[in-house]
């Protein structure tokens, strides 16, 4: 069918409401316009949709939630597995994320599956708590993370608390695929489902079962009640979800000031106060650090929109500014196994986990402290398959994990990234370096001098129009093709993920890479340092990311500027 016939479709179909109808007929004379929301559908991948809320098959709106709905239903009703207590599902602040929330719950129940909705609003993390607490078999999370004001999305996990593993995402993706998205979707009256007993609304008692497990986290609650009467921390939760439960679980940690940022403790969806609600831009700290420096405050804590990421502004000679997810993950790594030594609490088998694009840095600190490192490829779920794998076997006690893009997690009561537990524990971190006369920038610091300097970054190369697709594949054909010399410095071997295979360029040998199929290529560079290429799984994009060690910082950052600027130009062709 073309964009036209699909156009046309939704615009005589029945179940299309007016004001849909409305916004497309809007666009009628835009031949760009229809042929960008109608020539495909959002994709249904291992993220979920993500997109541009409006109306057509290429945004997110009522009818490509309940579609994508159907599809879960039906991986649902035909897995074999037992349903149990059916789906948790949850929101976040997002515009229309309540409404696409209980679309999907009517879909489900129309489907014959239990739902457990969330009254309100919610973390990420709670949600791979919850449905894990409630038994469900899947969730749903409404959310499109520290996108844009513009975006939504639908995030589904599995039983285990983490996101669709790929077979199962391959199987909703196949399923629309044979369905119709209005013809073959069913759904029910939300009030009709509520008196059928299809549909239970979660509270806070849910909250309190996740507050106990945040709370059990502490590794350091000591330096906390011993931190001075004047140490304070400022916390915005960008008008999200963080609002309620990060200042909740702070002062039950026994954080005595806890400041907030007024306006951004506002719900709103339209984040009125910051250019982009992600807390790894320091554009986004800025309405937080005027506050910090009419109150002097050293430490900033903001929590993205869906409450799964967590980044820190910290108070230097020259002002304020972010670190890293790379910085923040090794200083609590580094931190939970020196307090968790302290109080006799460090398992022998402990082990961390990371994904190969996080600093080689957490390595170290992990080889140097008797810790077991394991790597997995980016997305959480990576992550929280290992920890499922550990509970298992017992072969490893999980302490931490964490990915670049400020996503950390301590525990096994989640299975994805939690800025909630992730705020807890720089609380208490903050606390830990207070009675050592540091705050967090002047620790990480003193890290690169006990551990080495090392310097990463992300950098994304965009790619515009309708054939950005086709046209970054070619790039990623044309690089396995030919492997480059070098970038920057010399290439000494090549990861291939989507291959599985290691190929070492000095003398031919190969090996496995050991991990699933991904389509990600991975340059080994001399002396330990990397350079990978990424593309984006929600946008047109691909991603280098460069991570170097020096024998000083200048070293370091002379390194990482040259693969750099090679990687970027490799990238642009």
């Amino acid at each position: 069918m073309s964009y036209r016939d699909n156009y046309e479709k939704w615009l005589n179909s029945p179940v299309v409401d007016q004001e849909t109808k409305e916004e497309l007929l809007a666009i009628a004379g835009d031949e760009k316009e229809v042929e960008g929301r109608f020539s495909r559908m959002l994709e249904f991948g291992t993220a979920g949709l993500r997109g541009v809320m409006r109306a057509g098959l290429n945004g997110m709106n009522v009818y490509t939630v309940r579609y994508a709905t159907q599809g879960l239903a039906n991986l649902i009703n035909t897995c074999g597995e037992e349903v149990g207590s059916g789906v948790t599902i949850a929101h976040d602040c997002r515009n229309h994320a309540r409404e696409y929330a209980v679309e999907a719950a009517c879909v489900l129940a129309a489907n014959g599956i239990h739902v457990n909705l969330f009254d309100a609003l919610r973390p990420t993390p709670e949600l791979s708590f919850g449905l894990r607490e409630t038994g469900s078999i899947a969730g749903i999370n409404i959310t499109a993370s520290h996108n844009t004001k513009e975006y939504n999305g639908y995030k589904a996990y599995w039983s285990d608390g983490a996101q669709l593993p790929p077979e199962h995402a391959a199987e909703v993706a196949q399923s629309m695929a044979r369905i119709d998205i209005f013809d073959d979707v069913r759904t029910m009256p939300y009030e009709e489902a509520c008196e059928a007993g299809l549909i239970t609304l979660i509270g806070e008692e849910m909250d309190e079962k996740y507050l106990e497990n945040v709370l059990a986290q502490s590794v350091g609650k000591r330096y906390v009640d011993a931190a001075p009467e004047t140490f304070e921390i400022l916390y915005t939760p960008f008008h999200g979800t963080g609002y309620k439960l990060v200042p909740e679980v702070l002062k039950r940690l026994g954080m005595k000031h806890v400041l907030t940022v007024p306006e951004q403790m506002v719900v709103d969806g339209k984040f009125p106060t910051v250019k982009s609600p992600n807390p790894e831009n320091v554009e986004g700290f800025e309405l937080a650090i005027e506050y910090a420096k009419k109150w002097d405050t050293e430490l900033i804590i903001g929590t993205d929109p869906d409450g799964d990421r967590c980044g820190i502004a910290v108070k230097t000679e020259d002002g304020y500014e972010t670190l890293t997810g790379n910085q923040i993950g090794v200083l609590l790594l580094d931190y939970l196994i020196t307090a968790r030594r302290e109080m006799g609490a460090l398992p022998a088998n402990a082990a961390a986990i990371k994904s190969i694009v996080s600093t080689t840095m957490a390595n170290k600190v992990c080889a140097d402290n008797g810790v077991t490192m394991i790597e997995t490829l980016t997305g959480f779920k990576f992550i929280g398959e290992k920890i499922k794998e550990f509970l298992a076997t017992g072969e490893h006690t999980f302490i931490f994990g964490f990915e670049e893009s400020i996503g950390f997690l301590a525990g096994t009561y989640a299975r994805d990234k939690d800025a909630v537990v992730a705020s807890m524990l720089i609380a208490e971190m903050a606390c830990y370096y207070n009675s050592k006369g540091m705050n967090l920038y002047e620790a990480m610091q003193s890290l690169y001098e006990k551990y080495g300097y090392y310097k990463e970054k992300s950098t994304s190369v965009a790619f515009g129009g309708f054939d950005a697709g086709e046209r970054m594949a070619k790039l990623m054909e044309g690089l396995r093709a030919s492997a480059p010399a070098e970038i920057g410095l010399p290439v000494v071997r090549v990861r291939d993920y989507l291959t599985g295979v290691i190929t070492d360029l000095r003398t031919g040998e190969t090996e496995p890479t050991g991990l699933p199929q991904s389509n990600v290529l991975y340059y080994e560079l001399e002396d330990g340092n990397s350079a990978i290429i990424r593309p984006s799984g929600t946008e047109p994009k691909i991603k280098l990311y460069v991570m170097v060690k020096g024998a000083n910082a200048a070293e370091a950052a002379e390194r990482f500027e040259l693969v750099q600027r090679e990687g970027v130009k490799m990238m642009q062709g």
